[in-house]
């Protein structure tokens, strides 16, 4: 699966995976077959970051 290159796409897609399908985002990473950056940076330059607790972008 290609992920989303538009943040705000990219952030809905990620947080409904990690809420449906993947206990974290190392997990979905590894699934997807994508570096964590890939998906850590873009949602950072947006005011994201991701929560281990809560599992999902806050």
């Amino acid at each position: 699966m290609e992920l989303p290159r538009d943040p705000m796409m990219l952030l809905s897609v990620v947080n409904t995976k990690l809420r449906d399908r993947y206990a974290s985002l190392d997990a979905l990473c590894e699934d997807l077959g994508v570096e964590k950056a890939v998906i850590t940076e873009p949602l950072a330059a947006i005011g994201y970051a991701y929560d281990e607790t809560l599992n999902r972008f806050v």
